[in-house]
């Protein structure tokens, strides 16, 4: 369906009508006037009529002209066939640790040795994916906190930033209290009461930075209704070759899973353990069973603007207004031109 977001713009096309009906015309200094004394040679230029015929053509070149810009001033638009959207009413955050232990290559993915944060951008992105009626957030925490995508539908937004994540972004140190924070933060000012806040926080260490203490960030969580779902991340073990052989180390080990439980229990969420792709997955459809993905739906009708074709074709006409004016120019003084010997 076609439509005019303003048509009251078209008020205005008879404006110029107007103005030449009523206004009274400037007065010519007479004066000023081009006295030519042999005006019989303009004929030869104009010949019989051309003069009528020009200012016929130029009238109707500058309604057209007027008429596709109030066209355009007018927006017209394309509104499309409803759309419908699903919402769930949930306000889900990421918190993903940048820290420098992300740097451990514990994980194997597609045959090969990866860090744990591209582990952890690959199976989240196909959580996002699935994540349809949510509202989504990203935070990115080291020992600095950023929101680096405020809650939105936009799925494919939060996953390109998370791709664009590296570590060390956000310092070498981790402030896991300080991320709980500000998802407090960022879910309070949601200003969607209805809405179930959940968080996901994905490290792979303890807290040894911010401001904020863990346990306590979490109570308050608890007490602002958001519930939140913590994910340990590393293997247990892996070999390591050295001057002395093979031996068995825990990447690991400063992993603090204590206060990961304790903070999941206590608003509700639960603790999970990522050893390695494979648990990963599954941890992530766990999530999607307790927070279902079920919608209510709404609908919109996407509208498309289409305003910059008149005014294009306005333009290319002005333009060719001007060119004909420079031509009309040059052919006009070419048989004045003195003849030369």
């Amino acid at each position: 369906m076609w439509q005019l977001a303003w048509p009251w713009m078209l008020l205005l096309l008879p404006a110029p009508w107007i103005v030449r009906r009523y206004m009274p015309p400037e007065p010519m200094d007479k004066d000023a006037a081009l006295r030519v004394p042999l005006a019989g040679e303009f004929s030869v230029v104009t010949g019989p009529g051309r003069l009528g015929s020009a200012k016929r053509w130029r009238l109707a070149l500058l309604t057209a002209i007027w008429t596709l810009s109030v066209v355009a001033a007018a927006r017209p638009q394309y509104i499309g066939e409803p759309v419908s959207l699903p919402m769930t009413g949930r306000d889900l955050l990421m918190a993903v640790d940048l820290s420098g232990s992300m740097e451990e290559r514990d994980f194997q993915l597609d045959g090969e040795w990866v860090d744990r944060l591209t582990a952890t951008k690959a199976v989240a992105k196909a959580f996002i994916d699935r994540r349809i009626g949510d509202r989504i957030g990203l935070i990115l925490f080291g020992r600095e906190t950023y929101l680096q995508t405020p809650l939105t539908f936009d799925r494919q937004t939060v996953e390109t930033l998370l791709d664009e994540a590296v570590i060390g972004l956000a310092g070498t140190e981790t402030a896991m209290g300080d991320a709980i924070g500000l998802a407090i933060k960022t879910l309070t000012e949601a200003d969607v009461d209805e809405s179930r806040r959940v968080l996901v926080l994905l490290t792979d260490g303890a807290n040894t930075a911010g401001a904020v203490e863990p346990l306590k960030a979490a109570e308050l969580a608890r007490q602002r209704g958001m519930v939140i779902y913590t994910i340990g991340i590393g293997a247990d073990a892996v070999l390591v070759r050295s001057l002395f052989g093979v031996r068995r180390v825990n990447p690991s080990a400063d992993l603090d899973e204590q206060t990961l439980t304790t903070i999941a229990e206590g608003t509700g969420g639960a603790y999970f353990r990522a050893r390695d792709i494979e648990s990963f997955e599954r941890i992530y459809e766990i999530l999607d069973e307790l927070e279902p993905a079920a919608s209510d739906e709404s609908g919109f009708r996407p509208i498309v603007e289409y305003f910059h074709w008149p005014l294009a074709g306005a333009a290319l006409l002005v333009i060719a207004w001007a060119l004909a004016a420079v031509i009309g120019a040059a052919r006009v003084q070419s048989p004045l031109e003195p003849e030369h010997a």
